[in-house]
């Protein structure tokens, strides 16, 4: 119980090629546009083998972004789905290392990313650095990345669990400093470079979703690749999530538990919200002493908005009516 719900509404544009005969002279051929160029920058977990990498290129690709080009100093480390592979994904390194021994500047001298998407940040957490020490690293790779490239787009993760059976203080010490990012990121971005989060927490278990309690299993991948693929699918296509509403917010739902005498609530919030749509999330509450095992919340949009995906709740909607029940 308690658990947030994300039902993120995404639109993607498709964009069609016609060709024509031209009678007369020869015009100059046009070169194409260059590809825009994604470093997946992060330890082992973007690594080795990193195949959320190859199911997140897959997804753009089949979404129509084929015009992009995964970028890194590594080569494919692993996984047996044909992907563009290339990575800044470096097993058992420290974020706090990394700024410190200036190791990201020839990596982006050697690639030049137009995007960097960024899970850093696990084995800080396992070697008890202090969220202020890891944000402050952070801090340093943005310089570094907007030297780069002024206009640079950075993604930063909140990171997914970190619970190694020989750290047991790794648990906490990653909700305190996935808690931090937000008010960091805003704090960082600018309107030419800016640094939007991606919540790689919310719905995981590291019980389910990794082999060890740090590393993605096949559960954990599909996740990462969902939630890259939520966050670059907008980017690409030119309708950006904004920290600051574009539009006047929908009028929010009322969410009723349909079962009030188990003494449920529910509460309704925004997230982020772009011209085409927008994310928000329910979380369901077990007011009562008694255990209960399902919940079913139902709700009406009033302005005809439908729910395209979800997390850690099953959807289904009729019309402007929606009920979510437990995964």
């Amino acid at each position: 119980m308690g658990k947030k719900t994300p039902l993120t509404v995404l639109f993607s544009t498709l964009l069609l090629s016609l060709g024509g005969l031209i009678v007369g002279p020869t015009l100059p051929a046009r070169s194409a546009p260059a590809p825009v160029k994604i470093m997946p920058l992060g330890d082992s977990i973007t690594g080795s083998p990193g195949c959320w990498r190859a199911l997140l290129w897959n997804q753009l690709q089949r979404a129509g972004h084929t015009d992009i080009d995964f970028v890194g100093t590594l080569p494919p480390q692993g996984c047996a789905v044909a992907h563009d592979g290339d990575n800044e994904g470096h097993g058992g390194i420290l974020a706090t290392n990394m700024a410190a021994q200036n190791q990201l500047p020839p990596w982006l001298k050697a690639t030049r990313p137009d995007i960097v998407i960024m899970h850093l940040g696990t084995n800080d957490v396992w070697s008890n650095r202090t969220a202020t020490q890891i944000l402050s690293a952070f801090s340093t790779l943005v310089d570094q990345m907007r030297d780069s490239n002024p206009r640079m787009k950075i993604f930063v993760a909140k990171i997914i669990p970190v619970e190694p059976s020989s750290c047991p203080e790794c648990a906490a010490r990653t909700v305190t400093f996935n808690d931090a990012v937000p008010a960091w990121a805003r704090s960082r971005t600018t309107s030419a470079s800016p640094i939007k989060v991606v919540d790689q927490w919310t719905g995981w278990k590291a019980s389910t979703d990794t082999s060890d309690g740090v590393h993605p299993n096949d559960s954990g991948i599909r996740k990462m690749a969902d939630r890259w693929f939520s966050a670059l699918d907008p980017e690409l296509s030119g309708t950006v999530p904004t920290d600051e509403p574009t539009q006047e917010p929908t009028e929010e739902p009322t969410p009723t538990p349909s079962e009030p005498e188990r003494n449920c609530t529910a509460d309704y919030s925004l997230g982020n919200q772009w011209p085409s749509g927008f994310q928000a999330s329910i979380k369901v509450k077990n007011a009562g002493n008694e255990a209960i095992s399902g919940w079913k919340v139902g709700f009406t949009f009033q302005n005809g908005q439908k729910i395209t995906q979800s997390w850690n709740g099953t959807v289904t909607q009729s019309g402007a009516k929606v009920t979510i029940t437990n995964a």
